[in-house]
Order: structure tokens, then sequence, then C-alpha cells
């Protein structure tokens, strides 16, 4: 696997993002600037990451491109697009964001998300992103989420069936589909499940880590790496068996010395 950081860490020049990157031993990067910005400022960045040899793993869109907003949804989308059309300049390994919701937040959680009119909205606006983009050197990927489509392996191939598209493929975050006691408990047996069912559809994956609280009612908390109850070394054998060269990123912690410090621990533990 290729270790990335969701955070660009601070920097002042894209030569010093990607020379930071090389320094901690990462081999992949997440896409620190969006389609808005200026073309000699996009270039700077994707000379920098090539001169490191560092992988572009993801460009993010993440934004609501199913919302009930009218104005949100269509703005959304125009992000989408201009994001996935990066990505194909950039040749990185995937474009993701989430579904979308049916609430005013764009990845939160709401009665609505979970309907047959939301799977069919869902489908259209995936197909309508990448047919308007046409991206030829990337996917357009769907990040799984607690309580938004697709939420299992088997949701996620119906919705590659249903989407229909060459460029559509899976962002593979298992840890977000750990959303009941079977799942932690039996989370080695899911996340071989997980794999069998979408590996050769993965372009990148996120690394952190799940806690079952022991509070009532059920809490299943995110967490660094090492301070949950998941088998992160099963998870690297699954991502190696599928692809060596994989980017795995990094992600939602509140510190650039805490990314730091959790890529010094993943990088020890996995030796």
């Amino acid at each position: 696997m290729k270790l990335g950081l969701s955070s660009p860490l601070e920097h002042k020049t894209p030569e010093e993002w990607a020379e930071n990157m090389q320094k901690i031993g990462c081999q992949a990067v997440n896409f620190p600037v969006d389609y808005t910005a200026p073309k000699e400022v996009i270039q700077a960045y994707e000379q920098a990451a090539k001169d490191q040899g560092l992988v572009i793993a993801e460009v993010g869109a993440w934004c609501n491109p199913i919302s009930p907003d009218p104005e949100i949804r269509e703005n959304a989308r125009i992000r989408c697009r201009g994001q996935l059309r990066l990505a194909d300049r950039l040749g990185a390994c995937c474009c993701v964001t989430v579904s979308g919701s049916k609430g005013a937040r764009w990845d939160g959680a709401y009665k609505e998300n979970l309907t047959k009119e939301t799977w069919k909205d869902m489908v259209k606006s995936i197909q309508n992103i990448i047919d308007e983009a046409d991206p030829q050197n990337t996917f357009y990927t769907i990040e799984p989420m607690p309580w938004m489509y697709p939420m299992g392996p088997d949701e996620y191939v119906k919705l590659i069936e249903d989407v229909d598209r060459k460029h559509f493929a899976v962002h593979m975050d298992v840890f977000n589909w750990i959303i009941s006691p079977e799942r932690y408990f039996y989370h080695e047996e899911f996340m071989e499940e997980c794999f069998e069912k979408l590996g050769k559809y993965i372009k990148s994956c996120h690394l952190k880590d799940v806690l079952l609280r022991q509070e009532f009612t059920l809490q299943l908390q995110e967490t660094a790496c090492g301070k949950g109850g998941i088998n992160l070394k099963k998870y690297k054998e699954l991502i190696d068996s599928v692809n060596p060269d994989m980017p795995v990123i990094l992600e939602h912690l509140g510190s650039d010395q805490e990314y730091l410090d959790s890529l010094k621990f993943i990088k020890e533990y996995y030796q």
C-alpha cells in the first residue's frame, strides 16, 4: 500500500507540500487545491507531486449532489463535475464524494436518505456527473457512509450495476460500514466480504479505527489507528491482495501533529 494523509499539513508552496510528504514517508496524497484554483497553481502542485514521486490518490468533491434544495443540488453537481474533470486531467486514482443526503447537512443522517426515490436520484446524479465530465483517465467514486446509500457491499455492487458506467468505481472506507455489533465483532469476516465483492473496483481506501464504547445505547466511535478494535493488519492484507500499490489515506484527525503521530504508529505497526 501507498500511505498518505487527508491533510496537506502546513506549507507555503507546492514544492514544500510535496517535499514534506515525501520526507515523512508518504507515497500518496490527496490533491490540496480544487478545480477553481488558478491554472498555474494546479500545475505547480501537479508538478511538485510528480517531482517527489507521489501518487495523487484522491480529488475530493465532498458536497451534496442530491440535496432537496435545488440551488445547493445544482451547485454540488457543478462541483462534482469540476472535480472529476480535475482528477481526470491529473490522472488521479479517483474523484470521491458521498452519494448525498435529503436534508440540510450534506453528509447528514435522515430517514429520507433511505427510500426508493433517493436511490433513483442517486443513480441519476452519478450518471449525469460522469456523462457530463466524460473522464478517460480516472474514476468517479462514492465513499461508504453509515446512513446513506450504499450501506454495504451488496448495495455497492447493485449501485455499480445500476449506474452502468465504465468510469464509476469504489472508494473503500470499510470503517464507515461498521454500524452494528455484528459488523464490529465479526469485522474480519465483514472486511473479507467487502473485498471479495468489491476488490476489483476499489481505487483508493481510507484508514482509521472504530471503538465500541461500553455505554448505552449502542455507540460506535471513529478513532485514530490503534485506538479501536479493528484488526488493521487484516485490512492491510486484504488491500494488498487486490492491489499492492493501493493508495491508503489516513483521515479525520484534529491537527498536523496528530496526523504525524498516526502515520508514525501505522508505519511501525505494519513493519
